[in-house]
């Protein structure tokens, strides 16, 4: 059997396994098809959506599966749970809607791709087609909000939007969940590598500094093809995410084009920690010492909390105590990684058992509480 068709099925079965390990106890059995069981359905297809387009910058399997579980199984599509189940299928859409445009109407497959440019874009007549493809995400959400609206169905309150204090939610979605506020973020052992995608998403423009005007223009143009694409995709869809509702839409949808955008950089970014060599250990560095930071951020609000009077602040001040941990725990991994890539040594198979154990852990332990709070 074909190597890709054998981990995509892997992946699939464990999406699934894990959806109904968390939804089981809430949805009284599988039994009989209900409205609401979709949703792990949904959940999975998610996931499975966001694994398949990270193929496209991820040569890694795993890696790819854990931008697809950041996307399927994130504070972001658990809280999507609050809502009419019908949510999720649009969330569920997003990633598969993407596909088109970026593996090409000339490339209907998707293979998997090398570490270094992964797979080649579309060329000749079908190369224009990408830019109006890059649009049936946003054209899906209108549609199904209006042919929502014409069945009396309005599956997310229109007038919910993001605000500036939901980013809080970023840092500690464990203490977001718990106030019941709208969910973002990608747990805590993910923002490492979120950080670190975005700084190999971002190598390339060091390079407008170099060169006289002609060498600029030249790599300019090669540029927008690779980068400012992606860059005008999520700068919209966040814009969009925080604006009023516009044509009886729910603008916090949006924000699942910004969920998939920072997933896909968080398989990215595994990637790069993982490969990472003597020359890129002061990234490795950064992100260890990030991690650390945002650790004793968060120790030191818990501390702020449990001095509240009355022991009123004390639930929140334990759930930041063990959003510490979560971040001691990556900075420790991460700070492995880098004496590792400091001392020259490649032994690929520990880099990744610490990166994926610390990831997965975060994952399951975050999901599980979320689930357990909203539910």
């Amino acid at each position: 059997m074909n190597t890709k068709y054998t981990r995509f099925a892997l992946a699939a079965v464990v999406y699934a396994a894990f959806a109904v390990y968390l939804y089981r106890p809430y949805f009284k059995g599988f039994g009989s098809l209900r409205l609401q069981d979709l949703f792990v359905a949904n959940i999975c297809l998610a996931s499975l959506g966001a694994y398949v387009l990270s193929r496209r910058w991820v040569a890694g399997f795993a890696e790819s599966f854990f931008a697809g579980a950041v996307y399927g199984f994130g504070p972001f599509a658990i809280g999507l749970a609050k809502f009419h189940p019908t949510a999720v299928f649009l969330f569920a859409a997003i990633p598969w809607l993407f596909c088109p445009a970026v593996f090409g109407v000339a490339r209907p497959s998707w293979p998997c791709v090398r570490f270094e440019g992964g797979t080649p874009p579309p060329q000749g007549k079908f190369k224009s087609l990408r830019i109006p493809l890059s649009l049936l995400p946003f054209l899906a959400i209108v549609l199904f909000f209006q042919l929502a609206a014409r069945f009396g169905l309005y599956p997310i309150p229109i007038n919910l939007k993001l605000h500036g204090a939901d980013l809080a939610g970023l840092l500690a979605p464990l203490v977001a969940a718990e106030r019941h506020k709208m969910l973002v973020g990608f747990y805590h052992v993910p923002i490492a590598a979120l950080v670190m995608g975005l700084c190999m998403f971002a190598a390339p423009f060091k390079g407008l500094g170099k060169g006289d005007i002609l060498q600029r223009g030249k790599f300019l143009k090669s540029l927008a093809a690779r980068r400012f694409g992606t860059v005008a995709i999520f700068a919209v869809a966040t814009i969009l995410a925080f604006c009023d509702s516009v044509l009886q839409i729910s603008p916090v949808i949006f924000a699942t084009i910004s969920t998939l955008c920072c997933s896909v950089l968080i398989g990215v970014g595994m990637q790069g920690l993982i490969s990472a060599g003597p020359a890129d250990r002061r990234w490795v560095l950064l992100n260890a010492i990030l991690l650390g930071i945002l650790a004793i951020i968060t120790l030191l609000f818990a501390t702020k909390y449990f001095q509240t009077a009355a022991g009123l602040g004390a639930g929140y001040a334990r759930l930041l105590t063990e959003t510490s941990k979560m971040y001691i725990l990556g900075a420790l991994a991460i700070a492995m990684l880098f004496v590792i890539a400091r001392a020259k040594l490649r032994i690929h198979p520990v880099r990744q058992i610490l990166l994926y154990a610390a990831t997965a852990l975060d994952i399951f332990l975050g999901a599980r509480f979320i689930v357990d709070t909203i539910l």
